[in-house]
């Protein structure tokens, strides 16, 4: 391939779902088997199991990285088989419609243990493991840096940054996405309610839950081993002990008499502005994040790694300095454009008349066109999100039109808005 020789060392730096998606990826796609890999993190940071959901595209993705069969991968996975999302209470339409995956009932993606994917897929990546805390890395000359402590720093063709959330938000290196009002998660670990099969996968149709709640929205992830519970809320409008309160009436409405306290996560909403700068790529949390209403983060790092890697490989060396742009502003409006559909769903309120959703509704989700003003963002995520609104809102759809998307696909939008009452 004519960019391999430009990057034959190569870094993964961080061990969460990120950083092991991205060393796979380079063991497998690499031209040249004789490349050589560091995947570098620092063991006394721990990686939090928290149960996930995902897209279609990672069942297939899983499948090339790992070489197992399907049925292996979902077993190892504890995984159970997502056709799409159940909404609870959101809008002002239906108290419970779904938004399908496509073809309905044919296409899935997995619930799945975040914390036995990155064991899964280290075991087809050849790389030199570093245990070690770094302390910078920057672009030099023809690549990048990475400095440690207490080792000698390492210079390399390229560096995928996997060390999750920035400590703060610079809005000369960060666009926030103001308009997803939520900051913090709230996660507990109960029992499981899928009954896995001693031979086989558990092939049920199962649904990620999205609850509306006062405080929020809680989602609920069905996995062989555990079910995962998560409250997502606004730390700047409500209580932790407020939440904690309601969490606990909603776990005795579904029964559920026990739980693992997980965690309690703060987050931003937001995106890189220089996801990718030709020598040093930002990575899943890194890169950018939004709350995981529509299960954004792994396919967020999914195309985040997958077009770096297939530009390197497959670009001659001289067009790398051309190509930077382009890539950076292309992934900087696909994050985007995923956040104004997140963010779109709470344009219409839910079954709570609560000052979470009064936030939600009326300070929040207001705020979403100066926020990706073009001007402000330099892509065009604003005018697709329009374009597609008015789609959905026409009375005729041609079917030239049929295919587009904006993050998501129109059949997406069209859902969500019949759902919603939007």
């Amino acid at each position: 391939m004519p960019g391999s020789n430009s990057c034959r060392k190569i870094a993964v730096v961080g061990r969460g779902t990120a950083g092991a998606l991205a060393a796979a990826s380079v063991s497998r796609l690499h031209p040249d088997k004789d490349h050589e890999l560091h995947h570098i993190y620092d063991s006394r940071i721990p990686v939090i199991g928290v149960g996930e959901g995902s897209w279609p595209s990672l069942v297939q993705q899983l499948h090339r990285l790992s070489g197992l069969p399907h049925e292996k991968v979902q077993q190892r996975l504890n995984a159970t088989r997502k056709y799409g999302v159940q909404f609870e209470g959101w809008g002002r339409r239906k108290s419970e419609f779904i938004h399908h995956f496509t073809p309905q009932a044919v296409s899935y993606a997995y619930h799945l243990s975040a914390d036995v994917m990155g064991d899964l897929l280290s075991e087809g990546t050849r790389a030199r493991h570093i245990d070690a805390r770094v302390l910078d890395i920057t672009r030099v000359d023809g690549g990048a840096q990475v400095e440690f402590e207490d080792l000698p720093p390492e210079r390399y063709d390229l560096v995928f940054d996997a060390r999750g959330f920035p400590r703060r938000l610079d809005p000369e290196e960060h666009i926030e996405i103001s308009f997803i009002p939520t900051n913090t998660a709230v996660i507990r670990r109960c029992p499981s309610i899928i009954e896995e099969p001693p031979d086989g996968p558990v092939l049920k149709h199962t649904y990620t839950r999205a609850i509306a709640r006062p405080h929020g929205w809680v989602f609920v992830i069905p996995l062989t081993a555990h079910t995962s519970y998560g409250y997502i809320f606004n730390r700047d409008v409500s209580s932790l002990e407020e939440v904690e309160k309601d969490f606990d009436e909603l776990l005795a409405q579904d029964g559920v008499a026990e739980f693992e306290k997980r965690a309690v996560l703060r987050f931003p909403n937001f995106v890189h502005r220089r996801i990718y700068d030709g020598a040093v790529a930002r990575i899943g949390n890194a890169g950018g994040f939004m709350e995981p209403l529509e299960a954004t983060a792994i396919r967020l790092a999914e195309m985040q790694v997958g077009m770096i890697l297939q530009m390197r490989f497959n670009r001659p060396a001289e067009y790398h300095e051309n190509d930077v742009p382009v890539v950076n502003r292309f992934l900087i409006n696909d994050t985007l454009t995923c956040g104004l559909f997140v963010g779109w769903h709470y344009s219409c309120g839910s079954r709570y008349d609560s000052p979470f959703w009064r936030h939600a509704r009326d300070r929040a989700w207001p705020s979403y066109r100066s926020a990706t003003d073009p001007a402000a963002v330099g892509c065009a995520a604003l005018s697709k999100f329009d374009e597609m609104i008015g789609l959905i809102n026409a009375p005729v759809i041609d079917q030239s039109d049929w295919d587009r998307r904006c993050g998501f696909p129109l059949t997406s939008f069209a859902q969500m808005s019949q759902g919603l009452g939007a």
